[in-house]
């Protein structure tokens, strides 16, 4: 019986890595092909530079979502992977390989951005004209 519990609460775990992964495919090929229509506060990539004007903001979306799909491909498999060891390890155990990579998974989220705003500034001006 503790078995089929532990059995389960690896499948949860796993399903719980895999959510940032996908995420990043999906929202990340959304951004990339279907950029917001007008520059908004609310939904988006939004920095003060992507936020210039509507060629920033394009360019912005499509560079990002073209990395986030690219990343988010390539973590799905190690994410698959690195909780193959712990199948039917201790909960404790599978919850903290959990904690860590999903740690991981949310510093590269965040790390994303520094390339897409060097991107940006190597590409337009600071008034948001291309160089």
């Amino acid at each position: 019986m503790e078995v089929r519990v532990l059995m389960w609460f690896w499948w949860l775990m796993l399903i719980c890595d895999l959510i940032i992964p996908i995420i990043m495919l999906v929202v990340g090929r959304m951004m990339w092909k279907h950029c917001p229509k007008q520059i908004n506060r609310v939904i988006g990539y939004r920095t003060a530079r992507s936020m210039k004007n509507m060629d920033t903001w394009k360019f912005a979306h499509e560079y990002c979502g073209q990395l986030w799909w690219r990343i988010g491909l390539i973590m799905l498999v190690p994410s698959v992977i690195i909780h193959i060891p712990f199948y039917c390890s201790d909960d404790n155990i599978i919850g903290i390989v959990t904690l860590i990579l999903v740690a991981i998974q949310v510093i590269v989220l965040i790390a994303s951005i520094f390339p897409t705003e060097a991107a940006l500034k190597k590409r337009f001006n600071d008034d948001g004209t291309r160089r």
